[in-house]
């Protein structure tokens, strides 16, 4: 994606950003074919990207789990990636109080809530104008529209969220899998990013655009300020966008951890993504805001993306972005709901990583959200010899059918086929109705409570027979 250069010395680089509706070099139509499906017979013929592109795997994974619960199997959910807890009343009362306005309202967002959101992020080192605030019906959304509007290949970490790969296919463009640093998730490391960027534009597939997810889904990691500020170098050699996905921010597990987004480092580079899905569970509800670059590349983005926005969904809920700007202001009772919120989370999310250490399999700690990213591979033989697994795919698919136990492989999120590395995700072991979920969040001990100490002993007892 080509940049124009400074005025002078001292001025930034500013994006000349690339026009969506240009036509795609035909290498692109096979991009598709990374995350492909079986196609179905159908009476009539589909293009190659509607063909080829099948559900959301996080989706796919926990539909399945619903399907077991419907005919009274038993699961233990670890695959779908959602907060499992009750919405706050606060929310609940202003959705409720709204929910009689039924007009469209501004594609960009109402001004109330885009103002809530320019102040979230202005608390976060981040000022922010409510007019570089776009809304949307939740940040997956924001980000296929953002890859739209700027229509270049993209550089994703191996491993990242199964959507963005997907909705570059989608696009019609190719994202390009960057490796991350050791120990660390979400950023590709800086040194393997300068050379696949290099080695993309010798071979006319130029990237444009690297994605950062700060905390990480899948691996539960938070990239280091250090490595933060190495990419912002490399994005600024080679004129890239810096797409920060910054869902998990508030759920960083030890709030004295630092967290550095690169729109602190390269404000006039890069768009930041966020929502409410997972700090105050409110998935369904779909909204979500996005923060476009500072300077002129900002409002020249944002205009692609309102003009995206108007053709794909009008605009998000009203009613729900009243309550999402109640959400966004902070409010203490808020506050100390997401205060809470990581507590449990980090609580649920660490003891199951230290039974999968205490069983002898390679992880790295989660730091955020809960994510845990467990590499089976110290027992492929066994797995092998075993049950005939050879592929994270083959795992995934044994424990759901062995134990009822939801996963996704490592495959899902960019890794090789033979990578036996799983994503688990503790969310939603919280409990069963919403009584339980609320006393889970108030407990000094969640792990003590039965049905969270039942499903710990689940999890051990599946590791245990694994081994075996």
């Amino acid at each position: 994606m080509p940049w124009a250069g400074p005025a002078s010395p001292r001025e930034p680089i500013v994006p000349q950003l690339p026009n969506p509706l240009s036509a795609v070099p035909s290498a692109a139509a096979t991009t598709a074919t990374r995350v492909a499906a079986p196609a179905a017979t159908l009476p009539f013929a589909l293009g190659p990207v509607g063909r080829d592109v099948p559900v959301s795997a996080t989706l796919a994974a926990h539909e399945a789990l619903a399907g077991r619960r419907r005919r009274g199997e038993p699961v233990l959910p670890l695959a779908f990636g959602e907060s499992g807890l009750p919405v706050h009343p606060l929310l609940a009362a202003e959705l409720a109080d709204t929910a009689a306005h039924g007009a469209y309202g501004p594609v960009a967002g109402t001004e109330r809530l885009r103002a809530a959101a320019a102040g979230y992020w202005s608390r976060r080192s981040l000022p922010t104008s409510p007019a570089a605030v776009v809304a949307g019906p939740g940040s997956k959304p924001l980000l296929f529209g953002t890859l739209l509007a700027l229509s270049t290949d993209v550089a994703v970490p191996r491993p990242s969220w199964v959507s963005y790969a997907a909705q570059a296919a989608l696009i019609g463009t190719e994202p390009h899998f960057v490796r991350v640093l050791p120990g660390q998730g979400g950023i590709c490391d800086p040194d393997a990013l300068d050379a696949a960027v290099r080695s993309s534009r010798a071979a006319g597939r130029p990237i444009g655009a690297v994605l950062v997810t700060l905390p990480d889904n899948p691996t539960g990691r938070l990239a280091t300020p250090a490595a933060v500020r190495e990419l912002c170098v490399v994005a600024e050699r080679h004129d890239l966008i810096v797409i920060s996905d910054e869902i998990y921010r508030d759920l960083v597990h030890d709030p004295r951890t630092p967290v550095l987004s690169p729109a602190q480092i390269a404000p006039e580079r890069t768009v930041v993504t966020t929502a409410l899905s997972k700090n105050l569970a409110v998935g369904g509800w779909r909204i979500g805001v996005a923060r476009m670059p500072d300077g002129p590349a900002g409002p020249a983005l944002r205009t692609r993306l309102l003009g995206i926005a108007s053709e794909i969904w009008s605009a998000a809920s009203v009613p729900v972005q009243h309550a999402a700007a109640i959400a966004l202001d902070e409010p203490a009772e808020l506050a100390d709901r997401v205060a809470r919120s990581r507590s449990l989370h980090a609580a649920v999310c660490q003891a199951a990583a230290r039974l999968c250490q205490d069983a002898g399999l390679d992880i790295a700690p989660p730091q955020a959200a809960f994510y845990l990213y467990p590499d089976f591979a110290p027992w492929r033989e066994r797995l092998r010899a075993r049950f005939g697994v050879a592929t994270g795919a083959d795992l995934a698919a044994l424990l759901l059918r062995r134990y009822g136990a939801g996963t996704l492989p490592g495959s899902a999120f960019g890794e090789h086929e033979c990578s036996l590395r799983l994503r688990l995700a503790t969310g939603l072991l919280y409990g069963d109705t919403a009584e339980q979920r609320e006393e889970a969040l108030a407990a000094p001990d969640p792990l003590a409570l039965p049905w969270i100490s039942a499903a710990m002993t689940r999890f051990g007892d599946i590791l245990a027979d694994l081994a075996a």
